[in-house]
């Protein structure tokens, strides 16, 4: 029972012989409302948020240490009380992206990959982790959607890739506009805290400015059905979460809330539908595991850790530690060929 135990709470077994229970890791605050719990998940994202602010401390410390930059002055650099619109303005101009760019992308995924490489270059690690190495330690999208670890060193981003990829750019704007605040903590569930709110909106208004909600086209006497159609489409030619577009007309006042309600778990639920038929056309084949893991890693990280295995400052299993492979894994994961030269 022991053993059971200590595999599903992901705990070394010598814990369950100590005096009182070890104290939970600091998450940051939980910005999460969940109207069920199992131990077993929060576990797991326990182990999740410990490992990373692991990874996070050995990445910080080498920057200290090297100096390779300065401290990010712009994390924690907001207040709620300015306002989304300021938050906003701050983000456009740090990140200096053009929304028809974003727009101009073949793909959400590509989309996404544009945002992320901007968040990167002004100093953000972005991870796209929704496991613990493997498919039997899944996190729901329901117990995370992503967090942020608010540094002016190194500051992270984990979005959880169990989560629809057109979702992906929406959460990684909503965890850096936690960054901007300073507040370090796990975001998933409904938005009812004020800090969620302001998050989503930052987010909500960087991907649909308001004026564009007009084209959505929704008449007040529309049913549910033509109101999903619209958003749909509206959000597929933008690269945009449909989730997203109707949380937007919700807070703009166009929808009711329990109409958002009803689009949310629609939306959701055709999602899951499409996710599962999609794994059984895919069968036991899948992509290569080097380039899955790059992608997950993100250049930034990757970056970081060829340049400083090839100076010697990281050791390949220190290096294993920060990148969440084997020490074995990491040369092949850093092969300076498959990462367009960054190694150099």
């Amino acid at each position: 029972m022991l053993l059971k135990m200590a595999k599903a709470y992901r705990r070394p077994l010598l814990t369950f012989y100590l005096a009182a229970p070890p104290r939970i890791g600091d998450r940051g605050e939980d910005f999460r409302t969940l109207p069920e719990r199992q131990a077993t998940t929060e576990a797991l994202v326990d182990t999740l948020v410990r490992d990373v602010r692991a990874r996070q401390s050995m990445v910080r410390a080498i920057v200290e240490e090297e100096e390779e930059a300065g401290p990010l002055r712009w994390v924690g650099s907001a207040r709620l009380d300015a306002g989304v619109g300021s938050v906003l303005a701050a983000i456009r101009q740090t990140l200096g992206v053009d929304l028809a760019d974003y727009r101009a992308q073949p793909s959400p995924e590509a989309a996404f990959a544009f945002l992320r490489g901007k968040v990167e270059a002004a100093g953000v690690f972005v991870l796209l982790i929704g496991n613990l190495g493997s498919h039997h330690t899944a996190i729901p999208v329901d117990a995370f959607r992503g967090f942020a670890l608010a540094d002016r060193f190194a500051p992270f981003i984990v979005i959880n890739d169990q989560d629809a990829k057109t979702a992906w750019s929406f959460t990684l704007l909503h965890e850096l506009a936690h960054l901007w605040l300073g507040a370090t903590g796990v975001s998933g569930g409904l938005p009812e805290s004020r800090i969620e709110r302001f998050c989503n909106d930052v987010a909500a208004a960087f991907l649909l400015p308001n004026p564009e909600l007009e084209f959505v086209g929704i008449d007040r006497h529309a049913n549910a059905e033509e109101v999903a159609r619209l958003v749909s489409d509206f959000a597929k030619e933008r690269h945009l979460s449909r989730s997203m577009v109707a949380y937007r007309l919700f807070r703009a006042g166009k929808i009711d809330e329990p109409l958002w309600r009803a689009l949310t778990a629609r939306f959701r639920e055709e999602w899951l539908a499409q996710k599962a038929a999609k794994r059984e056309r895919k069968g036991s084949s899948g992509p290569d595991y080097y380039i899955v893991r790059r992608s997950r890693l993100g250049s930034a990280l990757l970056h970081f850790a060829a340049r400083h295995v090839n100076g010697g400052t990281l050791t390949p299993t220190k290096a294993g530690k920060v990148l969440g492979v084997k020490p074995r894994s990491v040369a092949p994961l850093l092969n300076v060929a498959a990462l367009g030269g960054w190694a150099a």
